[in-house]
């Protein structure tokens, strides 16, 4: 079916129903960045493939909200579709809540699996829509119900993590939760966020693409731990390693009916912001709910000193892959055809020879010309465009190893530029390396220090529409949380202090759309600095270790100082990477990080 063919049978549902807009997240039942092929209902209805937006469909109209970085593309993929695009953010464009507010007349009634809705987001909904009297119909997949050929939850094996990677043991973990929880002053702790759990219980999996996770609700008390998962996924090994650290097996789809039977005077600790609230209004209403933060979000963020040296071996490896890669296109294009695609290919092989690679970390963006312009661009059989000796690519890309997780981006001088891309080029550069040498007060968050990565663009009249950096989890999901680097936050979600031990990316941009991109990306480590009558100082560590192309610099356009710190970084990639490098890669290496 198309999209307006879909469209126009879930109206029909929709009116049997009796339910007057239907809302259509991203997310999966578990709040998920990224969703499995079972859960892309959104993309589904809509035809946009984006990893971030909401759709509402109402009998005369159909909308799709996303954010800065989908903008170009979803405005492709909606072309020809009965879909508008409402640009999140810009001037004029209203929220879902006050379109929903505006467009829904009393009486009327919202939809939506709730499932795949935060107990948090069904509540402001509720607030919001009360004085109209909307009322709400939740229970019900009305978009699984006209997809026919939707695919099946995914049961992948699960493997387990040991310490020598992790750090730490899982009843090392669940003891400290079990203490966490015991400050609140809470009997049981229900935990749905996916990488939470697999880091809580030194799992692994592949039910998500590129994210090695496991589909699983966990419930946790001072004696007993239940896991409710796909029993298949899991081998006799892993079962009996679960079971001595006292965790037990049950159904994944029984936490609905379990929790239902949660005592009355029972204290249960959940996040109304991950849990979702089908799962949430089926626990008894005389039950005592508290409200936070995850127990294991900090824990999981603020990695210890095994994790961090496991990292900096994955970062080594995936330099020298990305050294190999670069160095062999370089050398190649305009000699033989080499797409966006099969330039993925290329980097994938270079990976796989080292050793414990476990596969990318997000789905590969190569995105030649003005493919660099669209944010998120994913080269498809339709779009892929060879790459020529002349202009700029942009390469967002990452590994998953039993060392962790990197992710990277490199903008690859390919043949002439203009002196406008060298501008622009040379700009963004300047910021990520100003950023990248903070030191800074602890109690500083990435709202403290962003500016100092958009500073020249800025000073330029320019900007991007993405944050600055983001947390990265440990052969986890590429996008992880608290921290980040942004410049502004929602007033209800303050941001979180820099730890020693959080990994944060270090990635502004700039795009000129229909011409180019440019995007320079490493991944940065939380350190210690010194202690002074102020305080303690932090700074941060790079982890990343790929050259940037010299090529694409202007240096009469940076001060000594950042030509300096670009220097000192060079000579680091060529001290740690040359040496697993061959004569012709080496003398390539030495030449892309000469001192300018």
């Amino acid at each position: 079916m198309t999209v307006k063919e879909r469209l126009e049978a879930l109206r029909i549902l929709m009116k049997e129903k009796g339910v007057d807009a239907y809302l259509v997240p991203t997310d999966d039942f578990h709040g998920s960045e990224y969703v499995g092929d079972y859960f892309k209902c959104r993309k589904y209805i809509t035809g946009f493939t984006g990893s971030a937006g909401t759709a509402v469909i109402m009998q005369d109209m159909a909308g799709l909200w996303t954010d800065g970085r989908y903008f170009i593309q979803a405005a492709q993929q909606l072309e020809g579709t009965p879909v508008t695009l409402f640009k999140m953010g810009e001037p004029d464009v209203p929220t879902i809540h006050k379109f929903l507010e505006e467009n829904l007349k009393e009486g009327m009634c919202l939809g939506f699996d709730g499932r795949t809705v935060s107990a948090e987001e069904a509540e402001t909904l509720e607030r919001i829509l009360q004085k109209k009297q909307v009322h709400f119909s939740v229970n019900e997949d009305l978009i699984g119900n006209i997809w026919d050929d939707r695919p099946a939850l995914s049961c992948e094996p699960v493997m387990e993590l040991s310490e020598k990677w992790a750090g730490r043991s899982r009843a090392d973990k669940i003891r400290e939760i079990r203490s966490k929880l015991k400050e609140k002053g809470a009997d049981l702790f229900i935990l749905t966020s996916l990488d939470d759990i697999a880091w809580l219980l030194n799992i692994r999996g592949n039910d998500i693409h590129c994210c090695p996770v496991v589909l699983s609700y966990l419930v946790l008390d001072d004696s007993e731990l239940r896991l409710f998962v796909n029993e298949k996924a899991f081998s006799d090994s892993v079962k009996e390693a679960l079971s001595k650290d006292g965790i037990a097996i049950y159904p994944y789809d029984d936490i609905y009916t379990y929790v239902q039977t949660i005592p009355e005077e029972k204290k249960v600790f959940l996040s109304r912001s991950n849990v979702n609230s089908r799962l949430v209004s089926s626990i008894p209403k005389t039950v005592t709910i508290l409200d936070g933060e995850n127990l294991t979000l900090l824990p999981k963020a603020i990695k210890n000193e095994t994790e961090v040296r496991n990292e900096k071996t994955a970062h080594i490896k995936d330099g020298v892959a990305m050294v190999k890669f670069i160095h062999w296109l370089k050398k190649n294009v305009g000699m033989k055809e080499i797409t966006e695609l099969s330039a993925a290919d290329k980097l994938y092989e270079f990976r796989s020879a080292q050793e414990n690679f476990q596969g990318n970390s997000f789905d590969p963006i190569i995105a030649y010309g003005a493919h660099g312009a669209i944010v998120h661009y994913s080269a498809t059989e339709e779009t892929n465009i060879p790459l020529e000796p002349k202009g700029l690519v942009l390469m967002d890309t990452g590994g998953h190893y039993l060392e962790g997780t990197t992710d990277i981006t490199r903008t690859v001088v390919l043949g002439p530029v203009t002196e406008k891309e060298k501008k622009y080029f040379t700009a963004v550069l300047r910021g990520h390396l100003n950023l990248a040498a903070a030191k800074f007060r602890y109690g500083c968050t990435g709202l403290n220090l962003d500016a100092l990565a958009r500073g020249p663009l800025w000073a330029m009249g320019e900007d991007y529409n993405h944050g600055t950096g983001h947390g990265v989890g440990y052969l986890l999901n590429v996008h992880e949380g608290p921290q980040s680097f942004r410049w502004k936050s929602p007033a209800e979600l303050p941001a979180p202090v820099l730890e020693e031990g959080m990994i944060t990316s270090d990635e502004p941009g700039y795009y000129a759309e229909n011409e180019f991109g440019i995007r320079h990306e490493n991944l940065v480590v939380c350190k210690k600095a010194e202690k002074t009558s102020y305080g303690q100082f932090m700074k941060f560590e790079p982890l990343t270790l790929v050259p940037f192309d010299l090529e694409g610099i202007d240096p009469e356009q940076m001060e000594a100082g950042e030509r300096k710190l670009l220097n000192q970084y060079h000579a680091l990639v060529y001290e740690k990477i040359s040496p697993y490098l061959n004569e012709e890669e080496q003398s390539w290496l030495k030449k892309a990080t000469q001192e300018i």
